[in-house]
């Protein structure tokens, strides 16, 4: 008598694209149904805290096989261990290309395939810095990793997506490049050069007929380490959260959210695009 697999084990290894057998098998074994993004392998970059973190969490929830990277070990280490099977983790420097060679070469020979990328690792410098006051190291030092980091990442990345068949990459930037940000400089200036390059990628991309689609995300204030850097004060995070309109800090789950939506196939008809998440603060 011959007894069928579970549905869920069905669903999950007669797959579409392959992918990481062993992942997909662990998968399996947990019961866990494929998802949004089933059978789908995606690069998170800055994956040890915050935004990337609650990414990689989302997108392996929903079958994706991630791959976190980071250039602190053991925040992307523990990273990989909330999330169990579905996830690796490579140490990475994003500001490095001969990092980016590496780190895309061992994706590819692991998984066979990628299909997604999330950069999203950034640094916002010292709160507050002025272009008054700010000296040419740090400048160039929130450009390595915010601007070249994004750069190097769609130049390395693209070819491996367009190889794999198409995808999605997104391009974390920020409600700073949206408004003036006097008080944050260089970062403001950093993720206003991500915003439009993103849209340079996308029309690179479409016209060349990549299959890769390109969209950057906008986060207002939210509760990370990063954040923290920021509102050094129970004062200072109460002044700010009064200037939200829905009255709160956003967590790094929401915009992981967006991220997983770009990510998916959902989003299959939007690229060049700006998905701004900031309780209303851009429309103030």
């Amino acid at each position: 008598m011959i007894v069928a697999p579970p549905r869920q084990a069905i669903v999950l290894l007669v797959t579409r694209h392959g992918g990481s057998l062993a992942c997909r098998l662990q998968r399996a074994k947990e019961g866990i149904v494929a998802g949004r993004v089933a059978d789908k392998v995606v690069l998170v970059t800055g994956g040890g805290s915050g935004i990337g973190r609650a990414a990689a969490a989302l997108l392996a929830r929903e079958g994706a096989t991630v791959v976190v990277t980071d250039l602190n070990r053991n925040g992307g280490l523990e990273t990989v261990q909330q999330i169990g099977g579905a996830a690796s983790f490579l140490p990475h420097n994003t500001a490095s290309d001969e990092d980016w060679r590496r780190v895309i070469a061992d994706v590819l020979a692991e998984h066979g395939r990628l299909d997604g990328l999330v950069n999203n690792a950034g640094v916002s410098g010292p709160y507050p810095s002025t272009f008054e006051s700010e000296d040419i190291e740090l400048w160039r030092r929130i450009f390595a990793v915010n601007v070249e980091g994004v750069f190097l990442g769609c130049k390395h990345g693209v070819p491996a997506i367009r190889d794999s068949g198409g995808g999605s990459i997104v391009n974390l930037s920020s409600l700073a490049a949206l408004v003036g940000t006097p008080e944050l400089s260089a970062y403001g200036a950093s993720k206003g050069a991500v915003r439009q390059f993103t849209k340079t990628v996308a029309m690179q991309c479409a016209r060349k007929g990549y299959k890769v689609r390109c969209n950057s995300v906008h986060p207002g204030v939210i509760d990370t380490p990063m954040g923290g850097l920021l509102m050094k004060s129970d004062e200072m995070r109460e002044r700010v959260r009064k200037r939200i309109p829905l009255g709160e800090l956003g967590r790094p789950e929401d915009i992981g959210y967006g991220i997983l939506f770009l990510i998916s196939d959902e989003s299959r008809y939007m690229t060049g695009a700006e998905l701004v998440i900031d309780a209303g603060m851009s429309a103030i």
